[in-house]
């Protein structure tokens, strides 16, 4: 005697065509955590103990500003 689970369990693998799938690999290139960290911290200042703030990012003759960014907006006081 068979349950009403058991026979519908055989329902579906009798149903459902078995479709075998391949995992596609994709090519990918390493990331560099170094230049990754760098670039995140282009526009932060390190207040120390895991916290940051943004700073000012315009720059001009190759000096970034570097000033506090106001609330609520992404440049300094001087630069808006």
């Amino acid at each position: 005697m068979k349950t009403r689970s058991q026979t519908r369990n055989e329902a579906l693998k009798v149903n459902l065509p078995q479709v075998i799938s391949k995992p596609v690999l994709l090519p990918y290139e390493p990331i560099d955590f170094d230049e990754a960290s760098f670039a995140w911290r282009a526009n932060k200042k390190h207040l120390g103990n895991g916290q940051f703030k943004y700073v000012c990012p315009v720059v001009k003759d190759f000096l970034r500003c570097g000033r506090n960014v106001m609330k609520g907006c992404m440049t300094c006081r001087l630069h808006t």
